[in-house]
Formats: structure tokens, sequence, C-alpha cells
């Protein structure tokens, strides 16, 4: 059972904000934005060992694979030992499976719903009773949430379902003055791309119906370093914004594209949508055998 109870101003005079997925990327590079702006910021990552630059700037770095209730559990215990509340929690950490979804292994799509989805609300559940009036939750989105596209599926459908579900926590926490907002991530440099590219790599059987696009399957993974938004400035104007605004919008975009996508999928027909993105990873003139084997 969730319990609200007002924080106890007199144990810090600076706001504590917890992110996850600090060892690269966003994560890392807000890290050290707010910890730079006076925060109390508590960094956390599956491996401490790639938080060191983070922890040698006087940072708390905690191990915390977001998956995993028993790690969840001990960060919920140094948090009320050390702080006994919580201001703003940041849920950045997650990845992306790419590939053609009639190739992607059940236990892989199980895993990203696990880590983009379920993973942060239920750090929501254990965090929240350490919130006061004036919370703040952000969750990581992305233009992919709204736009889906060929090769990545089941990211395109994780950050869409974490998208509906900031949306009913928003109006379920308002009434306790604990805001809710979903930061719409265009492309960010990080990381990202690579590990994914990598991933998807993997995923490809080589006797796939879809071998012959694989540069294009590797193109979409790739997708979200092209003229990409270095991180630290996405760390810049959304802790700005923070610190400047009273009231936040339920959505903040950042990032290359992370507007004008979003209007693309608003404006332009489906049916056209699908033969441009369709043209673009390689299905457009694409004339496959029959699925029988």
């Amino acid at each position: 059972m969730v319990v609200f109870q007002p924080h106890n101003p007199s144990c810090s005079a600076a706001k504590v904000v917890m992110i996850t997925g600090c060892s690269s990327g966003i994560g890392k590079a807000l890290a050290l934005e707010f910890h730079h702006q006076g925060y109390q910021v508590y960094a956390t990552a599956r491996n401490l060992a790639d938080m060191e630059e983070l922890a040698q700037q006087g940072m708390a770095t905690l191990k915390l694979d977001v998956t995993c209730p028993a790690e969840i559990a001990a960060v919920i215990d140094t948090l009320v030992a050390e702080t006994q509340r919580l201001d703003i929690l940041v849920n950045n950490a997650g990845y992306a499976v790419m590939g053609p979804l009639l190739d992607i292994p059940h236990a892989e799509l199980v895993n990203q719903f696990q880590t983009n989805v379920f993973a942060p609300i239920q750090l929501i559940q254990q965090v929240v009773p350490l919130m006061g009036e004036g919370g703040l939750i952000l969750n990581l989105g992305s233009v992919s949430g709204i736009m889906s596209t060929p090769f990545a599926g089941p990211y395109c459908a994780s950050k869409a379902a974490l998208h509906a579900l900031s949306d009913a926590l928003r109006m379920e926490l308002a009434p306790f003055n604990i805001h809710v907002v979903t930061m719409r991530a265009g492309a960010i440099q990080s990381q990202f791309g690579q590990t994914a590219s990598q991933r998807a790599e993997r995923l490809l059987p080589s006797n796939s119906r879809y071998q012959h696009l694989a540069p294009h399957i590797q193109a979409r993974a790739r997708a979200s370093q092209n003229q990409a938004t270095p991180a630290a400035t996405l760390a810049q104007q959304l802790v700005h914004r923070i610190q400047q605004s009273d009231r936040l919008p339920p959505e903040i975009a950042i990032g290359h594209k992370s507007l004008t996508l979003p209007l693309l999928k608003r404006w332009l027909p489906t049916r056209l949508l699908d033969r441009i993105l369709m043209r673009k990873f390689g299905l457009g003139d694409w004339q496959p055998g029959p699925l029988q084997k």
C-alpha cells in the first residue's frame, strides 16, 4: 500500500534527485548537470565502475539493475537512511531491441518491456511514498513512441506504453501535487545507436527472410545518432526548465526531430507515411518470396 507523507524539509536544503541509467549518455549528462546546479544527486547504474567519474565529483553512486526488485529495495533503503525523501525521480534507464518482428524471440520482447515499461512503474511505486508535495517524476520517452518505424517495433511499442502509463500517472498523482512529465527525446548523442546496432546484428538469423535488408536494419538501429543533439545540451535545457518553471508541461520535447516527427505523424495520411518509411528502410520495392518454407 502506498502511504503519502510530506518529507521533512530540515533533512537537507538541496533538492534530492535520483537518476537511473547513469553509466553514459543522457543519464550521465543529467547527473552532471543536476550536480553542477546544486542538487543532491543519487546516480544509479548496473555497474558502479561505469560511474567512477560521477563519484569523483562527489555524487552518490548506487548499483541498480532496474529489473531487480532486491536492488530497487536496497536503493530505497539508502534514500530513507540518508535523506528520508526524494524530490525528483528520472526514469532514464532503457535500451532498444531492433529487427524484424518475425525474427524477434519472445524472451527479447519480454525483456524489452521489463526494462523500458515495467521497471519504471515498479520504481515509481516504491519511491512515491518518499515524495512530498511538489515532487517530480520525469519519464524518458521518445519520438519512437509516437511514430513507429520498420525494424524498431519492440522499442517503439515500449516507449508508446511508457507514454500512456505516464499520462495515467499524471492524473492519478495530481491530487497529491506530484507532477509527472514525459521527456520526448529526439536524436541524442549517446552509445544508444551502437548498442542497438550490435544487438540487431546478433538477433537477425542467418536464414531470416529479411537477411538481405540487414544494412537497412542497421541503419534504423543507428538512426538515433543522425545529426544528434549533444546529451549535455539536453541536460542543460531540461534542468533549466525545471528550475525556471513552477508548473512544467505534461511533455517536454528536446533533441533533433523531437518536434518535426510527431507533426509528420499527426498530419500525414497513414498510407503516405507508411510508404515513406518503407522506402527509407528498404521495404518499398522489396519483392520477397512466399512466407512458406
